[in-house]
C-alpha cells in the first residue's frame, strides 16, 4: 500500500503515517518502457532505409516518443505529493505537500481528532476527513477505495491509542 505507520517508542508520539500516490511506473520502468516505445517505433522504417519516405516519416515518430515522454513526466509532477499524520496523546497534526513543494498544515487537540468516513458524497467513494478545531479537512483522496477503507480504521484506532495514553490532568 502507498502509506506506512512508524512509531518511535522513545518519543511520546503514539503514531506517525506518510502516504504517497500509487506509482505503477517507476522510473526504471519508464527508461525501459520509453526505449521499447522507440525500438518498436522504427520497426516499420526499416524498409524505407535509403529512401526519402524515412525521412518524411522520422519526425513524425520522434514526435510520438516525445508526446509519450512528455506525458509521463507530467504524471510524475501531478503525483509527486505526500501526506504526513502525527498523533500523539496531545496534538494531531497533518501536513500536505501538493505538486510543486506548497504546503497545506491542520492539526488539533488530539482528543477533539475525529476521522469520519463519507461512503458517497465525497470527490471519490469512501471519502475520509478529520475533523477537530472547526475544520475539517481530507486524508488520502488520491489511494484507491479498498485503501482507504482500510486507512480508516487505522487512524481511528491510533486516534483510540492516544486518546488512551493520554495524561490525565
Amino acid at each position: 500500500m502507498p502509506y506506512e505507520w512508524t512509531t518511535d517508542p522513545d518519543e511520546k508520539q503514539a503514531a506517525r503515517l506518510r502516504l504517497w500516490p500509487h506509482r505503477s511506473l517507476p522510473r526504471k520502468g519508464f527508461a525501459a518502457f520509453i526505449l521499447a516505445t522507440f525500438a518498436l517505433i522504427t520497426v516499420p522504417l526499416y524498409p524505407l532505409l535509403g529512401t526519402v519516405v524515412l525521412w518524411a516519416l522520422l519526425p513524425f515518430l520522434l514526435l510520438a516518443v516525445a508526446a509519450i515522454w512528455w506525458a509521463l513526466e507530467k504524471s510524475y509532477r501531478d503525483a509527486d505529493m505526500t501526506e504526513e499524520l502525527s498523533i500523539d496523546p496531545d496534538q494531531t497534526h497533518l501536513v500536505r505537500t501538493n505538486p510543486g513543494g506548497a504546503r497545506q498544515e491542520w492539526d488539533c487537540l488530539s482528543y477533539w481528532a475525529r476521522a469520519h468516513m463519507h461512503p458517497t458524497g465525497g470527490p471519490v467513494a469512501h471519502y475520509i476527513t478529520l475533523r477537530g478545531s472547526d475544520r475539517e479537512v481530507e486524508i488520502g483522496a488520491f489511494l484507491s477505495e479498498d485503501e482507504r477503507k482500510a486507512l480508516y480504521g487505522e487512524i481511528v484506532d491510533a486516534l483510540k491509542v492516544a486518546n488512551a495514553n493520554r495524561p490525565v490532568t
